[in-house]
């Protein structure tokens, strides 16, 4: 990833790297001012993008499910909910077949912050992608959609790796 490259192929793989990168820092630079804005913490912010990509997939999360994503606990969901919940940026739901089921949506404040927000860059990306046909288009969203999938398996694996020292450090931490 940070070796140096001579060859053609591999000058494209490191640029290509390195707007990813790019790309993922300057993504993290808006959202967090976002969430200033708003008063948001980075897991607020997190978990209003997953119930916006749950709901824009037709398949609304559950604060289990959004728990899971978050890697966080329960009870830590609960209270991140309830804050959620009362800024106006999510609402509850009951799901219509099963009335046990909890469903989290964007509530219309939430979704009118986000789209004064983000409706400038939204604009912008559209622009962008106009410049490319159809066809470089789906291998671009092949290629994306390959990146996120390696990253979130590499997400999954560090979650589920025991915490180095964990299990072999003494009381101190040092033995």
């Amino acid at each position: 990833m940070y070796r140096r490259r001579d060859d053609p192929r591999g000058r494209m793989v490191a640029e290509i790297t390195n707007d990813l990168r790019r790309y993922s820092v300057d993504a993290q630079h808006i959202g967090h001012a976002f969430a200033g804005l708003h008063g948001l913490n980075a897991t607020d912010l997190h978990a209003l993008i997953a119930v916006m990509e749950a709901e824009l997939v037709g398949e609304p999360i559950t604060p289990g499910r959004l728990g899971e994503a978050l890697n966080i606990s329960s009870g830590s969901v609960t209270a991140l909910v309830d804050r959620l919940e009362r800024g106006g940026h999510i609402r509850r739901d009951r799901d219509t077949a099963d009335r046990r089921k909890i469903l989290l949506h964007y509530a219309d404040r939430g979704a009118t912050l986000a789209q004064s927000f983000f409706g400038p860059l939204g604009r912008r990306t559209d622009e962008v992608m106009d410049r490319f046909s159809d066809d470089e288009l789906a291998v671009v969203q092949r290629f994306m959609a390959e990146m996120v999938h390696s990253m979130r398996t590499h997400r999954d694996e560090i979650r589920a790796a025991p915490r180095r020292g964990a299990a072999t450090a003494g009381p101190h931490g040092d033995d």
